[in-house]
């Protein structure tokens, strides 16, 4: 009877940790894409917030030491070794503290963060400048935000009227990913479109989006941060039963080697 409830409790610490090493991957991956996407909002975000980079640090951080304890849990539950499950629980509350942590942290700097991203963007809006190599990556994932979310300035298209170039030029200029084109034109757009010709005055005359982007961005981050939370919770949750199931494994292991002393 112990025999079999070694065995049961060893294979099902084995498929958790075969689990956990993939949730740990997940988690790695997160952090890896908010540090490295240069293509979408989350490239502006990075100039702005140290929160943001210290929490994406964690979660790598967290992610690859995730990874190895699910290999070494499976290593130590097949072979049925004691001192590497127990590393491997004094290791798993680590991550565990590590990882509540980082959650806390993205969760209660989402209303900072917002407001961060407000300043930002009306920020990289007033300074925009197509000829700026030095903020060119930025200011094209900016673009990639107002051509794919069909929207315009932060509020409106009225924050542009801020740009130094725009005022120079009387308004006569207006930014290209905000052209409220057809559905079926994808090509990226950047820069300033219009002609010194135009007798464009003010910003209701640019045949641009009259939405601005603030509601469309904000439901973005909270739908991805709460991806993010989502995927660290059920992690959490394995990592718990992994602990039980890895204490429960010692101790068997424990009385199946004392039931074998001779007496």
């Amino acid at each position: 009877m112990g025999s079999d409830c070694l065995k049961v409790t060893k294979y099902f610490l084995f498929l958790f940790n075969l689990l956990f090493f993939i949730l740990g991957a997940v988690i790695l991956g997160f952090g890896v894409w908010i540090l490295v996407d240069k293509s979408s909002f989350i490239s502006v975000l990075q100039t702005s917030s140290e929160s943001l980079k210290v929490g994406a640090y964690i979660l790598i951080g967290v992610g690859a030491v995730t990874m190895l304890m699910g290999f070494l849990g499976c290593v130590g539950a097949v072979n049925e070794v004691r001192c590497l499950l127990g590393l491997y629980i004094t290791c798993l509350l680590l991550i565990l503290l590590a990882q509540v942590a980082a959650g806390l942290l993205i969760y209660f700097q989402r209303d900072a963060l917002k407001a961060e991203v407000s300043v930002v963007v009306r920020d990289l809006i007033r300074d925009y400048d197509p000829n700026d190599q030095d903020k060119k990556s930025i200011q094209d994932a900016w673009d990639y935000v107002q051509e794919r979310l069909t929207c315009c300035g932060w509020t409106g298209p009225q924050n542009w009227t801020e740009n130094k170039i725009l005022l120079n030029g009387s308004l006569t200029l207006y930014p290209c990913s905000c052209v409220n084109g057809s559905v079926d034109d994808v090509q990226h757009k950047s820069g300033f479109c219009g002609t010194a010709a135009n007798k464009t005055v003010s910003f209701a005359d640019w045949p641009v989006y009259t939405k601005g982007c603030m509601s469309s961005v904000q439901s973005w981050l909270q739908d991805n941060l709460g991806i993010i939370l989502g995927v660290c919770t059920g992690v959490a949750v394995i990592e718990l039963l992994g602990m039980v199931l890895a204490i429960s494994l010692c101790k068997n292991i424990h009385r199946e080697e004392y039931s074998k002393v001779p007496k």
